[in-house]
């Protein structure tokens, strides 16, 4: 092993470390995730450029340091985080590096404005989950990290304001990360204009919105995202439609599912009552030696009862789930998580970046919607064939019972 990569392996190591001992866990989006993602994006984006070994290393050096000033804040954390690569670096690198690593690390400063090569890349680097798949779990946390660290609590509207505004007044500086990330970054820019829409569809574009996007239509950044931004808008009457649609349709599968239940108690509340009336009165004369004039119409009463009291049950029992989606069922669009019972069991991030897919996506979350209302059909069906059941044992079952009363008391 090499001397600069046994020095990469002591940073990796540290840097490790330091965010396990002193960055706390509000910081949900800053925090080592971050720093790794930002050092295999720079490896990345570097290998484009062929940098000669010195140079590569500097870049990795002040990738692994960037981000280590939240220890102590937000605010003029690359400061801190200059300190702390000369705290840990002095004396074993040489001072010209010193000097190109914080530069390297004061590029990445919002807004950035990177003087060198190497400034470019790290500055790139470091949003480069803009136009990465993992753009809608990492902008999650981010706003996460605005309530528990900054105490920003942004309503949903100024969040997607928020980050359309920070998008698309957002450039890459080298062709390399233009050519990575620029096309998914301006379908995310898509996705946050229907956002948009869909919190309010009255909005249309505005000056700004619409001065941005031709301008990168001219880069061809952003092609088709003002057509389809405007057919948003003229969709939006269809959508309100359609959204009408599943709120009729869930409101009543919800009052059905009601009623069912409803029937299935009031069937188990007459049964018990009937039950406890045979306990208490006829029992006691079977006990006594009464004829089979008396046993049979009873016996018969009871399983009727018991019968009616057991399709009641089922009518009205729970069905248990494994309560767990995975992320894959989630990205091949298979996993509904509008029903408790299908998240149940999942942890909190997994959920969240399940929800974010669905969000993001209309074709995802209606299919969920309509997967979800084709099982609550499912569940209503058998709910009402078991309470449909339960309901011809009680009537068949009590008429038969009755005329065998009549029989035995005319005999």
């Amino acid at each position: 092993m090499t001397p600069a990569d046994q020095l990469m392996n002591e940073v990796e190591a540290h840097i490790k470390d330091f965010f396990a001992q002193n960055v706390t866990p509000q910081y949900v989006f800053h925090d080592l995730e971050h720093t790794i993602q930002t050092v295999a994006a720079a490896k990345t984006i570097a290998e484009g450029f062929r940098l000669d070994p010195q140079d590569m290393q500097n870049l990795l050096l002040a990738t692994w340091f960037h981000d280590t000033g939240y220890a102590e804040g937000p605010a003029d954390h690359e400061e801190r985080s200059c300190a702390n690569v000369d705290s840990f670096l002095n004396g074993r690198i040489s001072p010209e590096q010193l000097v190109e690593i914080k530069a390297c690390i004061r590029a990445t400063k919002v807004p950035q404005t990177p003087q060198s090569l190497l400034g470019q890349i790290i500055a790139d680097a470091d949003l480069s989950h803009l136009g990465m798949e993992i753009y809608w779990d990492r902008t999650s946390k981010l706003r996460q990290e605005f309530v528990l660290a900054r105490g920003t609590v942004m309503s949903d509207q100024d969040w997607v304001d928020f980050e359309i505004n920070f998008m698309m007044t957002h450039e890459y500086h080298t062709v390399v990360a233009q050519e990575l990330f620029n096309k998914r970054k301006a379908k995310h820019i898509q996705q946050l204009l229907k956002q948009k829409r869909r919190l309010n569809p009255s909005l249309a574009p505005t000056v700004d919105e619409i001065a941005l996007l031709e301008e990168k239509e001219k880069t061809g950044d952003l092609k088709k995202v003002l057509k389809d931004s405007e057919n948003e808008i003229k969709s939006a009457r269809f959508g309100r439609g359609v959204e009408t649609m599943y709120r009729t349709t869930y409101r009543t599968h919800t009052n059905l599912s009601a009623m069912a239940d409803s029937k299935a108690n009031l069937m188990l509340s007459v049964n018990a009552i009937v039950i406890s009336i045979l306990v208490s009165n006829l029992l006691p004369k079977l006990q006594d030696g009464a004829t089979w004039k008396i046993i049979v119409p009873t016996i018969l009463l009871t399983a009727t009862c018991l019968g009616s009291m057991v399709f009641a049950t089922l009518a009205t029992r729970p069905k248990i789930t494994e309560g767990k989606v995975t992320r894959e069922a989630i990205k091949q669009r298979k996993a509904n998580l509008l029903f408790f019972g299908n998240f149940y069991n999942m942890n909190l991030s997994d959920f969240q970046w399940g929800v974010n897919e669905m969000l993001t996506d209309p074709e995802f979350l209606y299919s969920s919607m309509s997967r979800d209302l084709y099982f609550l059909g499912i569940v209503l069906a058998k709910k009402y064939r078991y309470l449909s059941t339960c309901y011809n044992i009680f009537m068949y079952g009590l008429i038969l019972s009755m005329l065998a009363f009549a029989v035995s008391a005319a005999m």
